[in-house]
Formats: structure tokens, sequence, C-alpha cells
């Protein structure tokens, strides 16, 4: 097997109906890990250029065509720094980083799943769908990245999310609920949308400045951080 230095996760969006028709949704750069589950995810990646992104969604689609795959799915690739792109492999479900996909091309993944699930055909094809902007996603854990990432209990004494334009939440925990050691530790996904990636950035540290979470131990303050560092600027 090949051995692949400072290597890139990145995934594409498919989606097929029953009509044979099949789709990518552009792709969500997921490199940024810890305990090899992604905390930070944004889209477009921007180790892509726009011939690369061409390929690699060729390839995605081709990979669901040739499965005859329907319905929402993931086709995840391992990047290299010279180009090359390799099958990682395929999750037959909608993820968790699914919102920036829909703020960057403003579709309803949720509702097109159920109805392809009735059987309609998908309302676009490839040529219809764009890329608008830039977004990216923070996934909020009760969990203690001092203690290499140890999840949390406890009582949500205080849990004030952020708000504003282009500020999308989707969480499942509210202020005076318990977090408990039966379920995930994640909190929320906290998604912002940006004209461009700077903008979309600014946006996320800003908004996670502004996440108050008192009462579990949290990784708000450490995804700030990587937010704002150059390396991940750069």
């Amino acid at each position: 097997e090949k051995y692949i230095t400072r290597p890139r996760h990145i995934e594409f969006q498919i989606f097929g109906d029953h009509h044979g028709n099949v789709v990518h949704l552009f792709e969500r750069e997921c490199s940024i890990q810890r305990r090899h589950q992604k905390i930070i995810e944004e889209t477009p990646s921007p180790a892509l250029t726009p011939q690369l992104r061409n390929a690699m969604g060729n390839a995605a689609v081709k990979a669901a065509e040739a499965m005859g795959y329907t319905n929402a799915g993931t086709v995840e690739f391992i990047f290299g720094e010279d180009g090359s792109f390799y099958f990682l492999e395929v999750n037959t479900r909608l993820q968790v980083e699914h919102p920036i996909t829909e703020m960057t091309v403003h579709q309803d993944l949720v509702r097109l799943q159920v109805q392809v699930a009735a059987g309609l055909p998908l309302p676009f094809r490839q040529d219809d769908l764009r890329q608008d902007g830039h977004a990216v996603e923070c996934r909020i854990y009760a969990e203690d990245p001092a203690r290499n990432f140890m999840p949390g209990i406890g009582t949500l004494d205080f849990y004030r999310p952020p708000q504003g334009p282009c500020i999308r939440l989707d969480s499942g925990v509210r202020e005076g609920g318990e977090v408990t050691v039966h379920y995930d530790p994640m909190l929320a996904k906290l998604v912002v949308w940006g004209k461009e990636r700077q903008a979309a950035l600014e946006k996320m540290s800003w908004a996670l400045s502004r996440f108050a979470v008192l009462g579990v131990p949290n990784n708000v303050e450490f995804l700030k951080a990587i937010i704002d560092h150059p390396r991940f600027r750069a």
C-alpha cells in the first residue's frame, strides 16, 4: 500500500434517485480531526483546484453509478500533497457535516432524502449545481482537550449559543439538561457562512468567542484556537 504523508481527508456528497440520476454536491474538507474523528469541516476545500474538484467529483459519481446507489451518501478520499487522491470509503447515510453543503449549494438534503425515498426524481442535474460562498462547521463537544479529549458528563448549568446572520446551530441539548455517559458527547454543530473563506473564519471565531457553556468540560476554546491559528488560516 502507498503511504501518504501529510494527507487530507476530502469527501464528496453524492445523491442518486431511482431513475438513474446521480450527482455530487461538491466536497467537504474534513482534515482537522482528533482521535480519528472530525471536529472542523469546511467547503470548498482550500486544497482543490477546479480541475481536481471536477476529477474527484466525477470519480465519486462513477462509484455511485457503479453501485446503483440511491439517496444521500458520501464518497471519502485520502488526498496527497501532490494532488493524487485515493478511495477511502462510502458512508451510506447523511453525514454530521451535511449543513455546510446545504449552506453553499442552497439545497435541503433531508427534504431531498424524503423525496427520493418517495420515488421522485432529483429536481436538478449536475450542471445546475454551483458552490456559493464558504461554510465552516465546528463540532461542540462535552470533552476535555487537556485530558486527551476525555468525554465529560454533568449538568449544563449555562448554555447560550451565539446568534446572528449566517449562523446556524444544530443542537440536541438545552440549559439545565444532563450530559450522560449513555450518548455521544456532541452538544451542537455550529455552522457559519461567508462570501469567502476568510470572512467565514472570522465569523466562526466571533461565534465561538460568544458560545457560553458552563457545567461540563467543553472544547469551545480549543476550537477557537484552531480557527485562529496562522497555519489553519493559511
